[in-house]
């Protein structure tokens, strides 16, 4: 017993020697923290990015088959997405107050309830594919390929929530890089895998979109392994002891508390996805292909803020822990610079590069024309849409959770819906884009003043 209580205080320690994010140099400190975290969002990004190159050598059913399960995917990576978030705030924050034994209770804990609820999830999945797709717009021509990549994404989806809550608990120590190069190592993989399993080079069998899905979880399952070993033998963040059912009610409470909000606020994009896929296909699966090939080129070149914005929790939270309301003033000015530099950044490179963009993926005419709508439109938005990213996660630390999902559903029921919509009756398929441009827009300025108002509420006026 005294063992493991001496090695629970240990790994405390050399978690909380990481813990450093209430001294120095604000901006030097963001960009020092945001540049490892790059890695690990470009991770995610070339899963997508290098499924989508595949598979759009099969066709263009197959690629807007994929397109089509986007949106679902996302549902389920944003539910493991809030649970990490809450996690990372309940963490941080016990890191920022020094209570060790509480750091290593709420990480095992954060891993154990989002297996359970994306397990639940997940089986569920399985179970209704082809009404949830029809829903979406499937028709016969896709929905095989459909089939064929989500009986095998499904029951593989721990291998792809475990590592996401598990690097979100890293993170919160203050170490950024080792989630990147968690997540950059199954990325490679999964590049690797895919032309082998997909077109069957050499001793592979040729699988089709079958062969992305299978790819996917292979590289998937190379993190999970890494995460284990980083969270359970290195940092010393899981407790193997036996917890009180109260102890473990309590984590799930606290880590809910923020979780549930930010998994809300995290699906207003694959919600909203959802609903462009569907106005899309009425205008056939070209449209929704090119919309599938615009919106992993969006991830791609939001990647920097989507980094900032996860370095951002863990740098409210420990700062909120000590107390230190004007480092967190300061980090929030940075972050809109930074995210309104880079946002404009990436507008002027995809307006004038969005023609060769989308014709690596496809030669499809129609795919490529609805590309290159996408990419000269609602990047002009992406500055302020940036704003929004960054604030969402530093209301939830905050202990604003409310409003940040809030945002998020507002932004996808009073404004993406309806003006893709409006936007889809006046102008067609360059409508929709405009209206996506214009809520990004509203949002983030929304988000903006919503943040400042709570920072002065708590006393940094």
């Amino acid at each position: 017993m005294n063992g493991s209580a001496d090695e629970g205080t240990h790994a405390g320690r050399r978690s909380s020697a990481r813990a450093q994010l209430t001294e120095g140099n604000v901006p030097r400190m963001l960009i020092r923290l945001t540049i490892p975290m790059i890695f690990g969002v470009l991770s995610m990004v070339l899963y997508n990015l290098v499924d989508t190159l595949f598979v759009g050598r099969l066709g263009t059913d197959q690629l807007a088959a994929l397109s089509f399960t986007f949106p679902v995917v996302l549902v389920i990576s944003s539910l493991a997405l809030g649970i990490g978030i809450g996690a990372s705030a309940a963490v941080s924050r016990a890191i920022g107050a020094g209570d060790h034994d509480r750091v290593r209770r709420l990480a095992t804990d954060s891993l154990v309830l989002a297996l359970l609820i994306v397990g639940a999830f997940a089986t569920a999945g399985v179970l209704t594919i082809d009404p949830l797709f029809r829903l979406l717009g499937a028709n016969e021509r896709v929905l095989p390929y459909i089939r064929e990549y989500m009986t095998i994404w499904y029951p593989g989806m721990v291998f792809v929530v475990f590592p996401m809550v598990g690097n979100h608990a890293i993170r919160a120590t203050g170490d950024t890089r080792t989630p990147g190069i968690v997540m950059m190592i199954g990325a490679l993989a999964n590049a690797v895998l895919d032309p082998l399993l997909i077109f069957g080079i050499g001793p592979f069998p040729a699988l089709g979109i079958r062969g992305a899905a299978a790819a996917t979880l292979l590289g998937r399952s190379i993190t999970f392994v890494v995460a284990i070993y980083v969270l359970a033998v290195r940092e010393g963040l899981l407790d193997f002891r036996r917890p009180k059912i109260t102890a473990v009610l309590s984590s799930w409470k606290e880590v809910l508390y923020v979780g549930i909000p930010a998994a809300a606020t995290r699906m207003i994009v694959p919600i909203g996805a959802g609903i462009v896929t569907r106005i899309l296909s009425e205008y056939g699966p070209e449209a929704v292909a090119g919309y599938g090939v615009a919106t992993r080129v969006e991830f791609f070149g939001l990647a920097i803020i989507r980094a900032l914005a996860a370095v951002m929790a863990p740098f409210i939270g420990q700062n909120l822990g000590a107390g230190k309301i004007g480092r967190i003033r300061e980090g929030y000015r940075t972050a809109q610079r930074m995210s309104v530099i880079v946002g404009g950044s990436f507008f002027v490179l995809l307006f004038f590069l969005a023609g060769p963009i989308a014709r690596l993926f496809t030669e499809a005419p129609d795919v490529v024309r609805t590309t290159i709508r996408y990419l000269r439109i609602v990047p002009v938005a992406y500055a302020l849409q940036g704003i929004y990213m960054i604030s969402a996660p530093g209301l939830n630390v905050l202990h604003k959770p409310l409003i940040a999902a809030g945002l998020g559903a507002m932004e996808m029921i009073a404004l993406i819906a309806p003006l893709a919509l409006l936007g889809s009756w006046l102008f067609g398929v360059t409508g929709i884009f405009a209206g996506i441009a214009v809520s990004y827009a509203i949002t983030g300025l929304l988000s903006r003043t919503a943040f400042h108002r709570t920072l002065a509420s708590i006393g940094g006026a």
